[in-house]
């Protein structure tokens, strides 16, 4: 199960990227952490990017209200979501893990 830390205004999780993946998609929970893969590359700060981009518009907030918190130049990240409640991050999860293929459609 991902930790959520609900503080103020604000929710904080840790998020597995997967670069250069062959579409973005958030994949669900994987020890821990929320699971998400980029067609990005792990250079020039664009999957970083794309990590914010994609939450921002899953999660229907500006892009300036994601931030990653640590982990910037690793695959495992701490990021922080400005507007959002620990339901919503949850229902998300929910949401795009359900809707993945099964792993022998992968």
């Amino acid at each position: 199960m991902i930790e959520l830390v609900q503080r103020e205004k604000a929710v904080t999780f840790a998020v597995r990227v997967v670069p250069r993946a062959s579409r973005d998609a958030i994949e669900g929970e994987w020890q821990g952490a929320l699971k998400i893969r980029l067609t990005a590359p792990p250079v020039d700060d664009r999957a970083n990017e794309a990590l914010r981009r994609l939450l921002a518009e899953r999660l229907k907030v500006p892009l300036a209200a994601v931030r990653i918190i640590s982990g910037e130049r690793s695959r495992s990240k701490r990021v922080e979501v400005r507007g959002v409640t620990a339901q919503q991050i949850r229902e998300l999860v929910e949401v795009e893990g359900a809707s993945r293929p099964s792993s022998a459609e992968r």
